[in-house]
């Protein structure tokens, strides 16, 4: 299977975000493009910890990712760096950025569906 990012459906789009995702079997990929300031913790909020509970393999395109797990270690994945983001994990970044992600489709859905119900309540 193959596909270009500009061929995925928007699963999601804010005026700061836009998340491009596709399932295959039981994994979903996603390509997200963040503008400079976001921070998905507020949209987070309800979940336990109030944190994404749906682990993340992926690779950073364009920019910086502020991570920030459940234990409180903190971490910034740049581009060119592959990463793993467990369960239990919030996000923000400083600047423009892109990234591939591959997740569970199951958890991502969950989660996803969290977040649209929060931003419909707004």
């Amino acid at each position: 299977m193959r596909v270009r990012k500009e061929d995925m459906p928007i699963a999601m789009e804010l005026p700061v975000a836009t998340f491009r995702v596709i399932d295959w079997d039981t994994m979903s990929v996603a390509f997200v493009k963040l503008d400079a300031g976001v921070d998905a913790t507020p949209l987070l909020e309800g979940l336990p910890g109030d944190k994404c509970q749906c682990p993340h393999w992926g690779y950073i395109l364009e920019g910086a990712v502020h991570v920030r797990y459940t234990s409180g270690e903190q971490e910034i994945c740049q581009a060119g760096e592959m990463f793993y983001w467990p369960a239990g994990h919030t996000v923000w970044v400083k600047e423009d950025t892109s990234f591939l992600e591959f997740s569970p489709r199951e958890a991502l859905k969950k989660v996803y569906d969290h977040i649209g119900t929060k931003l419909a309540s707004k």
